[in-house]
């Protein structure tokens, strides 16, 4: 388990989906991570903005 965003991003099993972008900025630096309720949320390493 990552015990940061940095290392989620190392993990290619983490990786989002290769054409995934942050809806707030565009970028395509955006890594998979598990959500508070077991799901799967996504977020973005460029500005930090979060979504599922």
């Amino acid at each position: 388990m990552p015990t940061s965003i940095l290392d989620a991003i190392e993990d290619p099993s983490r990786a989002a989906p290769a054409d995934m972008v942050c809806p707030s900025c565009g970028s395509a630096h955006v890594a998979q991570v598990l959500g508070d309720n077991g799901g799967v949320s996504y977020v973005c390493t460029a500005c930090g903005h979060s979504w599922s």
